[in-house]
């Protein structure tokens, strides 16, 4: 079993930036495309950003381009989310999402980590 744990989050200012880590156990982790979502009170998990292992190529959704930098460090099987301008609808938990390539973003997510809370207050 894959194990992905996040850390990073917890509460900021609108306007302020805060960076998700997610780690992970397994040693082949440049076989994995990653990923984050997040799930606000009342709402539906969302997609936020993924990156494939293969090339590094990046995928964000419409709300946060611009604003949210998703990244690896294959060395140290972590993948992390740099999160600028923050605003109060940014408010969730934030999961990290792993895919055993070749699958990606439109696919099932094969491990989920515990997600980490993101609180931005106005």
């Amino acid at each position: 079993q894959v194990q992905l744990v996040e850390s990073g989050g917890g509460l900021v200012e609108a306007g302020g930036s805060l960076r998700l880590s997610c780690t992970t156990s397994v040693r082949t982790f440049s076989n994995y495309n990653m990923g984050w979502f997040r799930q606000a009170p009342g709402k539906e998990r969302e997609f936020v950003a993924a990156i494939r292992s293969i090339d590094g190529t990046t995928d964000y959704a419409d709300s946060v381009k611009g604003r949210f930098i998703i990244s690896r460090v294959n060395a140290k099987n972590t993948v992390y989310l740099q999160m600028n301008s923050l605003k109060p609808e940014d408010t969730a938990v934030y999961s990290c999402a792993a895919w055993r390539r070749p699958n990606y973003k439109d696919s099932p997510v094969d491990y989920w980590g515990q997600g980490t809370q993101v609180t931005i207050s106005s």
